[in-house]
């Protein structure tokens, strides 16, 4: 029964390797380029993401809105604004249009542009078609290997989906039928004295079995993304009996009623003085009708770390508001919260980052050294059986 199960693992390992090989490298190698996104960036562009003199008092963040809208083209309006707690940052304002039914990046992207402006000053630094950012191509071919959410979408969902089934399958080949002292050597170190063809071999299974958590973690949280029935199981099952939280969302106002109130200012003010204790904000701006100003303050570098409002946008009334330790939210939500960083890395700090980084270079060499491998047994020529 267990020589069937493992001669099973062995053909799921073997032939899903082969189909999905080339989409798991493209997504590993871009993983690996997007682990220090932030840092890179800021080294590369400087002008956009600092200050030249830092001054006494900021602008408030209508005057910086409007003018960031001003610097737009063909009258878009901002969507977002991105605020540092480091006195030397630019404040970045964002506005994107996507098309879910197209099937190009190019076609995705309707719009997408960033404002860089001296919150000092009021003056732009860049107007950013982040369309053409490196780092933005990078991410959506990670993400839809650029052939657009419908299509590139589900290639990839399915991709990661059948990644998973590799290195649980994979993990049962490794394991060794009978164990040994020399088995055991096998199975953690790399045999550098031997033949390429063996060292290639130990790369690929021991390289592979140091680095199946991280890469587990990663598909984990990649399929929550891609499978909506599968995060909404999830959620529901860990939140037990936990009502669903209701979405938050402003009160039309009637006529006569008093809307003077400069609502986006007094968020701006709050947001300022949050700051003092944390390490960034964002700022997302209604949408619709009923929709809501949604302020985000993270603590630090691990984004589900944060306190978050809602404020009604004609009133600035606040409709609601979380802390990250509210134990009310239920396991199930605190985990999709923290689904971002468990992708990262970001969830162990700055060592699990680096931790991610050489986990993604290696899944990015296991279907390489698997084809490797795949062509060698193939090679092999029976042996004749002496008279």
């Amino acid at each position: 029964m267990k020589l069937k199960f493992r001669k099973i693992a062995y053909q799921l390992h073997l032939w899903l390797g082969l189909t999905s090989g080339l989409i798991v490298v493209i997504m590993a190698a871009t993983g690996c380029i997007l682990v220090f996104e932030e840092e890179l960036k800021h080294i590369v562009h400087p002008k956009r993401y600092f200050v030249e003199n830092i001054g006494g008092k900021k602008l408030s963040l209508s005057d910086l809105t409007a003018k960031a809208e001003k610097a737009l083209p063909d009258g878009l309006k901002v969507k977002r604004a991105i605020i540092s707690s480091d006195p030397s940052r630019t404040y970045v304002f964002r506005t994107l249009k996507m098309d879910n039914e197209a099937l190009t990046y190019w076609g995705t992207y309707l719009y997408y542009y960033r404002v860089y402006i001296d919150p000092y000053t009021g003056k732009v630094q860049e107007v950013e078609d982040a369309k053409k950012d490196f780092f933005e191509i990078v991410l959506d071919l990670h993400r839809r290997l650029l052939l657009g959410e419908k299509i590139g979408k589900t290639i990839t969902g399915y991709s990661t989906l059948v990644f998973a089934i590799i290195l649980l399958s994979g993990l049962v080949i490794w394991y060794p039928r009978k164990m040994s002292k020399a088995m055991l050597k096998g199975m953690f170190f790399i045999k550098t004295s031997a033949n390429w063809k063996r060292i290639n071999y130990d790369v690929h299974n021991v390289l592979g079995f140091y680095a199946i958590i991280p890469l587990l973690f990663i598909s984990y949280s990649a399929l929550i993304w891609n499978f909506e029935s599968m995060d909404k199981w999830i959620k529901n099952t860990l939140n037990g009996n936990i009502p669903t939280e209701k979405k938050a969302k402003s009160k039309i106002p009637t006529e006569g009623s008093d809307t003077s109130v400069n609502i986006l200012d007094m968020i701006g003010n709050k947001v300022e003085k949050g700051l003092i204790t944390k390490e960034s904000a964002l700022v997302n701006f209604p949408r619709t009708e009923e929709g809501t100003y949604y302020t985000e303050l993270t603590l630090g570098k691990k984004q589900y770390q944060n306190e978050n409002y809602n404020f009604d946008q004609y009133s600035g009334e606040i409709l609601k508001h979380q802390f990250y330790k509210d134990k009310n939210i239920g396991y199930g939500t605190a985990l999709r919260e923290r689904n971002y960083d468990l992708h990262t890395g970001s969830l162990f700090g700055i060592t699990g980052r680096i931790i991610y980084l050489f986990a993604g270079i290696i899944a990015a060499s296991l279907p390489i050294t698997g084809f490797i491998i795949y062509l060698n047994k193939k090679k092999k020529k029976p042996q004749k059986k002496k008279a």
